[in-house]
């Protein structure tokens, strides 16, 4: 008979999971020059790579992990969702979503006026972080994410959710048919900009298809990308870097 484990075996207990941590990066405080100033993230934008690669270093040295433990992605507007299960020196090709339940992974979403959306189920050890453009919040990437989460032992009414800075309503102007299409597909997203234009809300239809998931809560960084100098923004002046929303478990 194989031996239980965990809560089962008389007088132990299930190792909890380490605390779950998330930060934010800005655009302050790294090595990259130009439209790049200063601590650009993102390897596709045309930025120096050797600047790239110095600014994730500092950015792992911050948060107290080895580079290769901080895990990229090659964002291109899906909704899928990979799985990382250790470390790696290269970025996950074709995904937009990573989910893991290692402690001392940190998963890395870059932006630059799309919503990246950290979430986490604290009490199973299961963590996600989704980089959700317009493209991807439309079909469906934040969805995957949580499907992906509850395979690998969340509850979704134990998850919690961060909505990175983005793109606001008051400043994401759209054609109104796109604006109407969004809407029929992420209820909620639709609204006027402060120009008296249509425009979207991603994070707004975000939170509700969380909610309505069944998610335990969802917070909120309400920073606009395009009207906050101190953060980047493809809108307000291409070519520009990116930012990078982090979460990862601590186990120290």
């Amino acid at each position: 008979m194989t031996p239980a484990s965990g809560s089962d075996r008389a007088g132990e207990e299930s190792p909890r999971p380490g605390r779950v941590r998330r930060v934010v990066t800005a655009r302050a405080g790294g090595v990259s020059v130009g439209p790049y100033a200063s601590f650009n993230l993102g390897d596709h934008v045309g930025d120096d790579p050797e600047a790239v690669r110095r600014n994730r270093v500092r950015l792992a040295e911050q948060i107290g992990l080895e580079p290769d433990h901080v895990i990229w992605l090659e964002q291109i507007h899906s909704r899928t969702i990979a799985y990382a299960d250790g470390p790696r020196a290269e970025r996950i090709e074709a995904t937009d979503g990573v989910v893991t339940d290692k402690p001392g992974l940190a998963l890395a979403v870059l932006s630059a006026d799309c919503v990246p959306v950290l979430l986490s189920d604290d009490e199973a050890g299961v963590i996600a972080a989704v980089h959700a453009g317009r493209v991807g919040a439309r079909i469906g990437i934040v969805p995957a994410a949580l499907d992906e989460m509850v395979k690998r032992g969340a509850r979704l009414g134990r998850i919690g959710a961060f909505l990175g800075p983005a793109a606001s309503g008051r400043q994401y102007e759209v054609p109104a048919g796109m604006r109407a299409d969004v809407e029929k597909h992420l209820p909620g997203s639709a609204t006027t900009t402060a120009k008296g234009t249509p425009g979207l809300d991603l994070r707004a239809g975000i939170r509700r298809q969380l909610l309505e998931a069944g998610v335990a809560a969802v917070a909120e960084d309400p920073r606009c990308t395009i009207e906050d100098q101190a953060l980047f923004s493809h809108r307000r002046g291409a070519p520009t870097g990116r930012l990078a929303s982090v979460i990862w478990i601590d186990n120290t």
